[in-house]
């Protein structure tokens, strides 16, 4: 067979397994393995093939063979010469160019200062980047400064020294100089500057991430292709979440990084994880989630949102980005683009399941751009609105609830009729919803949370008009007396800090004054939670608080913009 034709025999037989099919995989891996390719695209199918059965393999032979071949492709003749080509596809060996974020950035940066460089030839406009060069210099440097123009990458070259790339040397020179996370942050995020991480021993890929001593379960029969009964998925919970320690906890966060770096994206929960709220959820069949919370300085006030890697036999095969509170959620679902066209469905069965474990919600929600709206052109070309709506989930909208009613109307007369590109993003311009227990109003995608927001602003400038270091201070003592309690002994930052960000709040909530001593204390128990351990422990304590529920809820409905 030529490797053309072997190629395609290997991704005919990707949903396919069994002793006969796991045969003829071992024998076409073995050859492809030996052949050399003259065309990136084709060597790319390889790489896609090998992860995509490490992913899912069939025994362990199989999964041996695959492994192999993976350990040893960064070494490969034929990636040598095709490296140029490769570069952005995550295979080890190649190079990845994008715009990372401060955070990313600061870890690419700390981990291999000598391979993060700027991306001159992709870089729009230096021109911030030239503003930031004063900020990283020492005092003594800043006679030749003044008096010769080296320009800016004359300067970063003879600054940065040896062994050190020029946007590594920013990045960490930049965060030394600017202690305050999120000002650091601001600072080089607004320079927008495009960088490449070469690639070294030891770098992130896809071609080698895995959880370490993740259990194989192995495929002997067909993949779960199927929409699954919602009602039953949140009916089974899954088999185990265990808190990993904090060592784990950055491994966690380690692998994380190294799927998002390797496909061109960033995800802030992931970046600003905290290697102390990591638990690893078992759904069985080798199916797992990492799942992450957020530091507690980067937690939004009112909803609590954790990053999920999905792990299928310890391989990242997609991620979860979930923001929970009022008993319902809003999910983000990502499945990786090797692994589409299988178990989707299936997966994300085991998505609700678990969020529904971890928080405690009967409500789920996914917000316009997941369906293809905000300009979210891979959702629409996917018809990622559909899958939602075959789940069953619905808008709330009433215009999209009659273009639903029209679509399904065409749909039951001619089987065969799709929905037009203008039609999905009508319909993609509103959220859907599914309610396991019945309507409600009061849940994330209908209730204005963002209105909270503006009921903190007017309090603050009405009473304290610029002096914002005062009025923090002051509403913290104000609720503190009007709750009977506030930060003590004991208490970790993160916990204080969310007292004081939550003071405001609790001074306009409706009646405080009137509630019971065990309401009150309870109230300080949610605040305390924001910052605690935990979030999910924040969102459990206000959602099991009926009064506190409802008060917040009060301030949402009642302040306009």
């Amino acid at each position: 067979m030529s490797a053309a034709a072997m190629l395609n025999r290997i991704e005919k037989l990707r949903f396919t397994f069994g002793p006969e099919a796991a045969r003829e995989k071992r024998r076409l891996f073995a050859a492809l393995g030996r052949t050399r390719f003259t065309r990136a695209a084709d060597l790319l199918r390889l790489h896609e093939a090998l992860v995509y059965t490490r992913a899912y393999p069939d025994d362990e032979a199989t999964l041996a063979v695959a492994e192999r071949l993976l350990r040893a492709f960064a070494k490969r003749a034929d990636l040598a010469a095709l490296r140029a080509q490769l570069e952005d596809s995550g295979i080890a060996g190649a190079d990845v160019r994008f715009r990372f974020f401060a955070p990313t950035a600061l870890a690419l940066a700390t981990a291999w200062p000598e391979r993060l460089t700027y991306d001159w030839e992709r870089m729009d406009d230096t021109s911030r980047l030239e503003e930031l060069l004063p900020l990283l210099a020492a005092h003594g440097e800043t006679p030749g400064m003044d008096e010769y123009d080296l320009g800016l990458r004359g300067w970063l070259d003879r600054m940065k020294g040896p062994r050190v790339g020029d946007a590594a040397f920013v990045t960490r020179r930049l965060a030394a100089r600017v202690r305050d996370d999120q000002l650091f942050e601001k600072l080089h995020d607004g320079v927008d500057a495009a960088m490449k991480l070469a690639w070294g021993p030891g770098g992130p890929s896809r071609t080698l991430a895995r959880w370490p001593g993740a259990t194989v379960t192995f495929q002997r029969g067909p993949l779960r292709k199927g929409r699954p009964d919602l009602r039953e998925e949140l009916s089974r919970p899954p088999v185990s979440v265990t808190a990993l320690s904090r060592r784990d906890g950055e491994r966690a966060l380690a692998l994380a990084t190294e799927a998002m770096v390797t496909r061109g994206r960033d995800l802030d929960v992931f970046a600003y994880g905290d290697a102390g709220d990591v638990r690893m959820v078992d759904c069985g069949d080798g199916l797992q989630f990492l799942c992450i919370g957020a530091q507690p300085s980067r937690r939004l006030l009112m909803e609590s949102v954790y990053g999920m890697l999905t792990l299928k036999n310890g391989v990242p095969t997609g991620y979860v980005l979930t923001s929970a509170l009022f008993g319902s959620a809003e999910i983000a679902y990502n499945v990786f683009e090797t692994y589409r066209g299988g178990e989707a469905g299936a997966v994300y069965g085991r998505v609700l399941s678990m969020t529904k474990a971890l928080f405690g919600v009967d409500s789920f929600t996914v917000y316009p751009y997941q369906l293809g709206g905000a300009g979210n052109e891979e959702g629409l070309a996917s018809g990622a609105w559909w899958f939602y709506r075959k789940l069953g989930f619905a808008p709330r909208d009433r215009a999209a609830r009659a273009l639903v009613r029209r679509e399904e109307a065409r749909m039951a007369r001619n089987p065969e009729h799709r929905s037009s590109r203008a039609t999905l993003t009508a319909l993609g311009e509103s959220n859907v919803y599914w309610h396991e227990d019945g309507k409600r109003d009061d849940v994330i995608g209908l209730l204005p949370l963002a209105n909270v927001g503006l009921a903190v602003t007017d309090l603050l400038a009405r009473r304290f008009g610029g002096q914002g270091e005062r009025g923090a201070a002051e509403c913290v003592r104000e609720a503190a007396a009007l709750l009977g309690g506030g930060p003590a002994a004991g208490w970790s930052a993160g916990e204080r800090q969310s007292f004081e960000r939550w003071a405001p709040l609790t001074l306009i909530l409706s009646g405080v004054a009137r509630w019971s001593a065990a309401e009150k204390r309870g109230l300080v128990a949610v605040m305390r939670a924001k910052g605690g351990p935990r979030e999910t422990d924040f969102v459990r304590l206000f959602d099991g608080h009926t009064r506190l529920r409802t008060a917040v809820a009060k301030v949402a409905e009642g302040t306009k913009a």
